[in-house]
């Protein structure tokens, strides 16, 4: 049996008295989908840089494909141990961000092929190639010589998307990939995310849409202070909730 992408056991975070994260477990197994949902201060977005090792847990293991990552120190001093296995991990677990985090001074095309070259080493003739594939996949191919500020918002997440599938990683990780964006400019970027999951790309997304979520998602998961409340396949999740907190989420969420 093929180990999980990720999996996370146990995970707890904390930043000084501040517990964001008791005690939470996750599973992404290859080809699924896996978002993680719940009202802002839930620990969703730590949750997922935990899982990309941007931020140090103090308690809990992380997982991937099946290895776990080695610890040194103890409860806050505690860092990733290995760092070959750091930088690995952090190459194949592709994070796309809220607010897109591109180059100004560089040209879409070299926003995307940058990260091949300077960290897996990639000829530069290959990774343009590469960076142009998927710039035409996610559906600005027009847009390679234009900078980020001359692109909506929309294209700047699409050009992000383009960048961490160029590192061609295990898994992708989204932080409220949406969440920056007019509703229009929003559906862009839903249309991708959408045919990234009808590909069989391993996800782990954190949204606030919850159509999103149930559209691409093979499992969701509903977290509230710090802990896991609820979780499940989208179609027991969301037309079936069973706890309160996650029926005043989903209620809220519609309202709004």
């Amino acid at each position: 049996m093929t180990a999980p992408v990720i999996e996370i056991r146990d995970l707890h975070k904390a930043y000084g008295p501040l517990e964001v994260l008791k005690g939470v477990d996750i599973t992404a197994p290859a080809g699924n989908v896996v978002s993680l949902i719940g009202s802002s201060g839930s620990g969703k977005s730590t949750l997922l840089r935990c899982a990309n090792l941007l931020e140090n847990s103090q308690r809990g293991d992380v997982l991937f494909c099946g290895e776990p990552v080695t610890w040194k120190g103890k409860g806050d001093g505690r860092r990733p141990g290995d760092h070959a296995q750091m930088i690995r991990i952090r190459t194949n677990l592709s994070m796309v961000f809220q607010q897109f985090n591109l180059w100004a001074h560089m040209t879409i095309l070299q926003n995307v092929m940058e990260a091949p070259v300077t960290v897996l080493k990639r000829d530069r003739a290959q990774a343009e190639d590469a960076a142009r594939g998927y710039l035409e996949k996610v559906g600005i191919g027009d847009k390679c010589d234009a900078y980020p500020a001359m692109l909506s918002g929309g294209q700047q997440q699409r050009a992000a998307i383009a960048r961490a599938l160029c590192m061609e990683p295990k898994a992708l990780l989204f932080d409220e990939p949406t969440s920056a964006l007019d509703p229009e400019l929003e559906q862009e970027v839903v249309r991708v995310i959408k045919g990234l999951a009808e590909e069989g790309r391993t996800m782990l997304i954190v949204t606030h849409d919850m159509r999103l979520a149930a559209d691409v998602s093979d499992h969701v998961v509903f977290l509230h202070q710090g802990r896991i409340e609820e979780e499940g396949v989208p179609g027991a999740l969301f037309g079936n909730p069973q706890t309160e907190r996650l029926r005043g989420f989903l209620s809220a969420t519609v309202a709004a």
